[in-house]
Order: C-alpha cells, then structure tokens, then sequence
C-alpha cells in the first residue's frame, strides 16, 4: 500500500494545481456512500459523500477518527463514474480531512463541470483559496474545546460567501461565549448564507443549547445531526 501524503495547505494557482495532476490523479478514499445530509443547508436530501483519507488534526470529538489512515487509492476518473451510477444529483466531498490531498481541488472541479451540486466540509485549517467557486464551503470554526483551536486558519475567512456556511461544534457554555467574541473579532464570518451551532454528540444539554442560541445578539442556527438521530454512529450513514 503506498503512503498516504498529507499536505499542510493547499495549492496557490491554477497552474500548480494543473501541474500537480499532472503528476497524479488518484485520492486515498475511505469510503463512497449515499445517505441523508445530515447537517447544513440540504439536511435530509439524498447525498452522495465521498469519503477522503486522512486529516492532520485531531479534533477530541471526532466522530469519523476511522479514516484517518487506509482507505484505498481510486482513481478520480473511477471515483466519478462511481458517483454517477448512483444517480444523486448533491455530492458532499468530506473527511477526514479533504484538502490535506491536494488532488481534492481537481476533484471538485470535476463534479462540478459534470453538473452535480457540490458541497466541500473542512476543518477550517486549510487554505480554501483556490476550492471552484461553484462548492458550498462548510467551513468549520474550531472552538477551545475541540483541542484544535489553533489550527483556524483565519484568512478563509476572506474567501467566504452566501454560498457557503459556517459550523462550530459547541462542547459547552464556554465554548460558545468564546465563538460570539469570535464573531465580535472577525465579524468576516457573516458573510456565509449561515452559521450553524452544533452540539457535540451526546456532550451537551440540547435545551440549554437552544437557551444560549435564542439569547445571543448574533443569529446563529442550531442545528443537530440528522443522521446520528436515525442511525447513531454506524459508520456509512
């Protein structure tokens, strides 16, 4: 099996990136599935995700700690055809983490020039500069309770638009009050179409959650994970 690499940002320009596949035009994949959107905007539409290997943080609430390593080298050209026979027209690009494979960007590019709607889920510590202009961007914002909250690499925020959506897992009060000054200090994150505040699964009280959300002076949207709701932690749903 050969070594998954993971990159720590993203290609700059198009030349790179036309260079790079050049040289390659595979993806480590972990697993390819249809399901419900369980989050975001399209919660509760029929999805393709495509599953990507490896991520180079280490969030303490991972849920899908299972493809950080493995997975199987697929083609891209095989990895399309593979969502084209299952006939759904959104496709959610995830992890791990998607854009530590550089080959990712050519990927998206590609559902896209096929027609499919196209969302990207990221953790919010790599470059998404040069993600097509035509994917919904779920950004992550990783908050103190993560572990990860130095990863944020704030200069996404520059890049984000209505398009695309903000999410932040909450793990308890703390973490929210350290999201709305946040907000206050890169008020840039307003520019997304929403804001999502998600629990950690099984972590936090869901009313008081809603009790925070409904008192902050910022309009954030709860929201929970459909698909735990339905099938707990089952790995492909």
């Amino acid at each position: 099996m050969s070594k998954l690499v993971l990159h720590p940002v993203s290609l700059k320009t198009p030349a790179e990136i036309a260079l790079k596949m050049s040289e390659s035009s595979s993806l480590r994949i972990t697993e390819i599935f249809v399901s419900l959107q369980g989050e975001a905007a399209t919660t509760g539409l029929p999805t393709t995700f495509i599953r990507l290997t490896g991520c180079p943080l280490r969030c303490r609430f991972c849920d899908t700690a299972y493809a950080f390593s493995g997975g199987s080298q697929r083609s891209i050209e095989g990895v399309i055809l593979e969502v084209k026979q299952k006939a759904v027209s959104h496709i959610c690009v995830t992890g791990g983490e998607p854009l530590a494979q550089l080959e990712c960007h050519v990927l998206l590019k590609n559902l896209c020039d096929d027609g499919f709607l196209v969302s990207l889920e990221t953790s919010g510590a790599m470059d998404i500069a040069m993600v097509d202009s035509r994917v919904s961007v779920i950004l992550d914002i990783k908050t103190p309770g993560s572990g990860e909250a130095h990863r944020n690499l704030l200069d996404n925020l520059k890049f984000v638009q209505k398009k695309d959506q903000i999410k932040v897992v909450i793990t308890d009060v703390s973490d929210f009050r350290w999201f709305e000054l946040f907000c206050e200090t890169n008020p840039k994150v307003f520019d997304a179409g929403n804001i999502w505040i998600s629990p950690s699964y099984g972590e936090v009280d869901l009313q008081e959650l809603a009790g925070w959300v409904i008192q902050s002076q910022y309009q954030f949207r709860m929201q929970l994970q459909l698909h735990k709701q339905i099938w707990g932690d089952e790995i492909g749903r």
